[in-house]
């Protein structure tokens, strides 16, 4: 999906231009909150492009901000009517993690770390319909393939010729060696990793477990980057099982970002990296050609 016809981005870029006007203002969120009679989060999730701005609020936090250019509230109106326009992934109806989908279709860089399982956009369809299906009880098989439809369907982005997501992956190796599925559904994953690693756009490296104790032993984590200057440039993704964790604070993100520094630094080579899956690899073709 094209930058200008995502409705995350132009949540975000009107988001940023309330927060502006706010900060023009000399108000702080938790004051225009009182004055509008709403939760002091949801000004936040506003300005942060996470919630669907109505013409109606941006006509009041106008109000209250003082503007009375016409021409300003018409713009901004009218900017509120477009971010209202669904994404792609409204079609598969209620379905978890939207949030985070909408910023990684908006995103320019993605660097990610995993512990457990192979990162969800370098997944092959066998590996995810195995993920999906052995991780989450009580699923239904309906729910599962809309899950498995969806995790395809955000890989398009990876796949986008005008413009790519930056993807950067650091994995532990116990991903790697993890049994998701059958021994085949394994080797055709790690050769599909390898592959995609070898794209000007994708980097993959493994962290072995020689290199014992390390930052990322806290769990799985993600840092997105956006192109857009004008909105907030990057964001945290924490994912969990029953609530995702976004996190914007500078210091936060500087944690993170320092965090995946030591993770690259302390990981195999790219090039080495793919010689160490080859390796796993092999360990399962001989599995899998064994009675």
């Amino acid at each position: 999906m094209a930058a200008n016809s995502n409705p995350t981005v132009r949540r975000r870029r009107l988001g940023a231009e309330l927060r502006r006007l706010r900060l023009a203002s000399g108000l702080k969120s938790a004051e225009v909150a009182k004055r509008l009679m709403v939760s002091q989060p949801k000004i936040s999730h506003l300005e942060n492009g996470r919630r669907t701005i109505s013409p109606r609020d941006v006509r009041d936090l106008c109000v209250v901000y003082g503007v009375t250019d016409p021409q300003v509230i018409d713009s901004l109106m009218g900017m509120a009517r477009e971010s209202g326009q669904p994404g792609w992934w409204h079609a598969y109806g209620d379905i978890p993690q939207s949030v985070y989908i909408a910023l990684e279709t908006d995103a320019t860089f993605l660097h990610t770390y995993e512990s457990m399982v192979i990162p969800a956009l370098l997944q092959t369809p066998a590996y995810a319909d195995a993920v999906i299906g052995e991780t989450i009880p009580l699923l239904t098989a309906e729910e599962a393939g809309t899950r498995l439809k969806v995790r395809l369907r955000r890989q398009h982005r990876i796949y986008d010729p005008t413009g790519p997501l930056r993807l950067w992956a650091v994995l532990d190796e116990s991903a790697l060696r993890r049994a998701v599925g059958s021994p085949d559904v394994m080797r055709e994953q790690l050769e599909h990793l390898n592959a995609l690693g070898t794209e000007p756009h994708i980097t993959v490296q493994v962290l072995p477990h020689t290199v014992g104790a390390h930052p990322g032993l806290s769990g799985q984590f993600s840092i997105l980057r956006f192109a857009d200057s004008s909105a907030a440039a990057t964001v945290v993704y924490l994912e969990r099982f029953t609530s995702d964790l976004y996190l914007e604070k500078p210091s936060d993100v500087q944690h993170y970002g320092v965090m995946f520094d030591h993770l690259q630094a302390l990981a195999l080579s790219p090039d080495s990296s793919r010689d160490f899956i080859t390796h796993v690899t092999k360990m399962y073709i001989d599995t899998a050609g064994r009675p």
